[in-house]
């Protein structure tokens, strides 16, 4: 595939609009006007590659650039890969992997994710984000109790878990003292780039191929160590 038909599937009015989600902080950092972060960065990487501006699409949920980006509005965003989303975006390779954890009471029994999948225990989750699709997808028994995010409906429905990414939730129990984080992940979060079904496949081996040379020249790394970021890699923690 030339780069012309490159452009015309990310850039098709030779501006790669790209969706940022700013409530994932391992992602992106800033507010709407300075977004910052590694997937800010991946963004203008790939913009320099097809010889185009970016404008970003910024959203303070995973759920909102999923809806950019299935509307029509964005050509691309940075998603975790999960089988309700695949339906509907064409998904490369993970560049990051992020945990996601969970928090509870420090009177709590719970000592592995696998106890906590039991009848009566409600789980408090961020509505449409990863965790909240894979947790509706394998959970039997507990319930799932969702709001603006994990930690806040936990808080404010004095529920018996809550939900999120590793980052965000230990700093969480890091400022209530009355409360455990759970070590072991109850998933592990595929971040990946997502572009529109439309998208010729070798688009997406196009991206793929440029996230292999990003992850092995030290791109990524240095963009999540550059925003204070220490997550796992794709390529190896």
């Amino acid at each position: 595939m030339t780069i012309d038909q490159q452009r015309t599937d990310l850039a098709p009015d030779g501006i790669l609009v790209a969706a940022i989600n700013l409530g994932n902080p391992v992602l992106a950092q800033g507010n709407p006007d300075d977004p910052q972060g590694v997937t800010v960065d991946l963004a203008h990487e790939v913009a320099r590659r097809l010889g185009v501006d970016v404008r970003f699409s910024c959203f303070d949920a995973a759920r909102k650039s999923f809806a950019e980006l299935t509307e029509g509005a964005a050509t691309i965003a940075f998603l975790a890969d999960e089988p309700a989303r695949a339906a509907e975006v064409t998904f490369t390779r993970p560049y990051v992997l992020i945990d996601g954890v969970y928090a509870v009471p420090g009177s709590s029994s719970y000592r592995s994710p696998a106890e906590i999948d039991a009848p009566g225990v409600q789980i408090g989750v961020k509505q449409g984000s990863a965790y909240d699709l894979f947790l509706t997808r394998t959970l039997q028994h507990a319930t799932i109790v969702r709001g603006a995010d994990g930690t806040t409906v936990f808080g404010e429905q004095g529920l018996d878990v809550a939900a999120g990414i590793r980052e965000p939730v230990t700093a969480y129990v890091g400022a209530h003292p009355d409360l455990r984080l759970i070590d072991e992940p109850f998933m592990q979060i595929r971040q990946s780039v997502a572009t529109r079904r439309t998208a010729d496949p070798a688009t997406t081996s196009w991206l793929n191929d440029l996230l292999d040379e990003l992850l092995a020249g030290g791109f990524v790394r240095e963009a999540l160590r550059a925003s204070g970021q220490l997550v796992g890699l794709a390529a190896g923690r």
